[in-house]
This record gives C-alpha cells, sequence and structure tokens, in this order.
C-alpha cells in the first residue's frame, strides 16, 4: 500500500507563499484595469438575461475574467469551472463571494461564442491595451511584426499526399477540403523547414518591449510577407509618426517598402542578400542592430507558449481560433505588466 506524503512545514509555507503569489498578481491586476470601463463593452454585447430554470444570469464581468484565468493557466472549460470552486483566490479575483458556485462550462463556452460573434473580444483588447498605454506600460516608440504557426489537434490523419504551400511562398496553393468532421475544415497546411504543418498563424504587431498592439488570424498557408498592411490595420491606435517597423527579412518587398514610406514609418526591415548581391558591411551592421530589438516579438510567442500553454488550437474554426489569439495577447499584456511598472520606478 503506497503512504501518504505527510506534510511538512515547508511544503505548508511553500503552498502558502504560492498562493501569496497569486493574490499578489491578482490584487495588481485589479488594481491596474478599471474593469467599470470593460464591464459597459460587455454589458452592451452580451445579453444577461435569465438561465433555463429562471435564474439571473452571470455577470459578464465574472464570466471575461475566468476567460484570463482560464488563458494564463491553459485550462480547458471544464478545468477553470472545477478551479474557481476550490480556488480562493481565484474566486476573489473574479469578485465571487464564498457562498457562490462558479458558473458551469457551458455558460462558459455560450459566452465565448456569443463575443466572438459579435466581435467583442477587439473591443476588451483595445481597451485594455489604452488603458495601459495611459499608465506608460505600452510606449510605442517603435513596432515589430512577426507570425507564427498554430497547430490544431484536429488535423487530417495519415501522410499528405499534395502539395502544399512552402513558407514565405508567394503561392498560396488549393488545398483539399473533402476532408471528414472530425477535421477544422478552416484550417490549411504549411511546410515549412521541412516539416509540415496544418492550422492557422497568428500575426502580431507588437511595441519594442513585445507587448502586442495587433492581432491578426489568419490559416497556415497565408503569406504573411504580402499581408503587411492588413497585420497594420489590426491596431486600433494610431501610430506616431517616424517611429521604425522592424521586422525580419522576409518581409523585404518593394510592395511593403512602398507602404511603411506611405504610413511614413521608418523601414527597419532587416536587409537579405539577393543573388551575387552579397550584402554590404554597412548592411550587415544594420541587421545586427535591428536584431538586438527584433526578437522581442519572438520571446512573445515563447512567452505565450512557455507561461500559457499556448500556441496549439483549443477551439475550432478561424473565429474561435482569433478569440484565442486575442485572448493569449491580452493575458500577455498583463501578465507582463507588473514587472514594467516595477521596472519604470526604479528609473
Amino acid at each position: 500500500m503506497k503512504l501518504q506524503k505527510e506534510l511538512t512545514l515547508a511544503d505548508s509555507i511553500c503552498d502558502l507563499r504560492t498562493r501569496k503569489i497569486k493574490a499578489t498578481f491578482f490584487s495588481q491586476i485589479n488594481t491596474l484595469i478599471d474593469w467599470e470601463s470593460i464591464s459597459k463593452i460587455l454589458d452592451t454585447d452580451y445579453s444577461k438575461g435569465k438561465s433555463v430554470v429562471g435564474k439571473p444570469s452571470y455577470d459578464g464581468l465574472l464570466l471575461f475574467k475566468m476567460c484570463l484565468l482560464q488563458s494564463w493557466y491553459g485550462l480547458s472549460d471544464y478545468e477553470i469551472e472545477d478551479r474557481l470552486n476550490d480556488s480562493i483566490s481565484f474566486s476573489y479575483f473574479c469578485g465571487m463571494t464564498i457562498e457562490q458556485v462558479a458558473p458551469d462550462h457551458s455558460t462558459l463556452s455560450r459566452f465565448r461564442t456569443a463575443l466572438t460573434k459579435t466581435n467583442t473580444f477587439e473591443k476588451l483588447f483595445s481597451s485594455i491595451n489604452a488603458q495601459l498605454e495611459a499608465h506608460n506600460i505600452i510606449v510605442k516608440k517603435g513596432v515589430i511584426v512577426d507570425a507564427s504557426v498554430i497547430e490544431t489537434p484536429l488535423r487530417p490523419k495519415g501522410k499528405t499526399n499534395h502539395k502544399v504551400t512552402e513558407d514565405r511562398s508567394e503561392e498560396e496553393l488549393e488545398v483539399k477540403k473533402d476532408y471528414p468532421d472530425s477535421v477544422d475544415k478552416d484550417g490549411t497546411w504549411l511546410k515549412k523547414r521541412g516539416k509540415y504543418h496544418f492550422g492557422y498563424k497568428k500575426h502580431h504587431v507588437t511595441d519594442q518591449e513585445g507587448l502586442v498592439l495587433g492581432v491578426l488570424t489568419t490559416t497556415a498557408s497565408k503569406n504573411e510577407i504580402a499581408n503587411l498592411e492588413e497585420v497594420l490595420n489590426t491596431v486600433t491606435v494610431s501610430l506616431p509618426k517616424d517611429i521604425p517597423l522592424k521586422a525580419d527579412k522576409g518581409y523585404q518587398s518593394k510592395k511593403n517598402a512602398v507602404l511603411l514610406k506611405k504610413r511614413k514609418l521608418k523601414n527597419h526591415i532587416l536587409k537579405k542578400a539577393l543573388k551575387n548581391k552579397p550584402l554590404t558591411i554597412w548592411e550587415k551592421r544594420f541587421n545586427k542592430l535591428i536584431g538586438k530589438t527584433r526578437f522581442k516579438v519572438e520571446r512573445t510567442f515563447g512567452g505565450i507558449k512557455r507561461w500559457f500553454n499556448g500556441g496549439v488550437a483549443r477551439y475550432r474554426g478561424i473565429q474561435k481560433m482569433h478569440t484565442q489569439n486575442l485572448m493569449e495577447a491580452m493575458c500577455y499584456n498583463l501578465y507582463r505588466s507588473p514587472g514594467i511598472i516595477a521596472s519604470n520606478s526604479r528609473k
């Protein structure tokens, strides 16, 4: 018979410390964000009404905070329901009393679906970013653009036996759509560095510290180089003139150079060597200097994967995937905010 582990004083202290760290972070976020303005957006787009048994439905802000917790901790709808009922710090963050029972998983799912249809998550993302900018957490001295592949587990089974789009190819190939119902039919194939991926791409515009300013969701086969303007249009606030835009060399094209000039953004896209025309010494120095900042967008993608178990599709369909990407971007910006405030106070 397996013996139960004896709880030591050290275990108790560690558990208390963990709960204290969580509570401190949640208190910081509750202090930082004006939830009343968030509630107004939710109340406009989300009709609470009555439940099927005649009881008042749950408040939209409670459900939205559940979505935040869900993204921060990489939890399913079932798991967040259980954690909210078990965790004092979770329930306190959501404004619940000790007697309240958490909304069930189906309520949360319906809430997310309803707000996806009304594009409310876009409004919430914009509102939270405006508050972070007011606190000097987001500072638009420059922007960085990049894209990352998100694979879906709802992919076709077996080997890929047809041509698929190569990464960074200007030609987007048609792919089979006669998949069974078990496959996410909004996903597409992409071949990158010799490996096949099925799913989506998230395109980020960040500030120079990697905080997300704009999010675009496309299928995996979409060429990010050709849709730079569409990506920049996701930034809801105006960008200052003459700030630099940094991106990897794949974005370097005459069309994008004209676009940046039109938008009055400095072209800090990495230089790329052409056939029979290697990089000059100046261009190599330029790339090295830009690379010192450009990597921060890759750090953002990595942070979302590492901290929130992101980078994998949780839902079916491109609309719900866009909601996932927006929620993860919001959570990333909020997660880093206390540290940025502390850093700013030391300067």
